[in-house]
């Protein structure tokens, strides 16, 4: 079993910069494919980021790209998300999510295998 913690959520005025971390412990998810899925109040699971087990492939959505650069330190379990030019959109809860299946980087968020518990993100205007 997997267990995800997501630290350095908070709030920042728009154009701001935060940096999320996700540690994973249990066992290794160096051969995972790591991701980060958002949820706004009221709104659907959204696909942020995702970068595959080496950390030479990743893919964003289109709402984040050029401004979030997704990261990972296998020797450290750590999954990061770099967040920068922030909007009052991007305001939500992001979870760290771990996909057993090494070979793809799913957009869809039901396809990942293991969710942490959240952190907020506040953007202000």
């Amino acid at each position: 079993q997997v267990q995800l913690v997501e630290s350095g959520g908070g709030l920042v005025q728009a154009g701001g910069s935060l940096r999320l971390s996700c540690a994973a412990s249990g066992r290794t998810v160096s051969s995972y494919t790591m991701g980060y899925i958002r949820q706004a109040p009221g709104k659907e699971r959204e696909f942020v980021a995702a970068i595959s087990w080496s950390g030479d492939s990743t893919d964003y959505a289109d709402s984040v790209k050029g401004r979030f650069t997704i990261s990972r330190a296998n020797t450290k379990n750590t999954v990061y998300l770099q967040m920068n030019s922030l909007k009052p959109e991007d305001t939500a809860v992001y979870h760290c999510t771990a996909d057993r299946t090494s070979w793809r980087l799913p957009r869809n968020p039901y396809e990942y295998d293991y969710w942490g518990q959240g952190t907020q993100v506040t953007v202000s205007s």
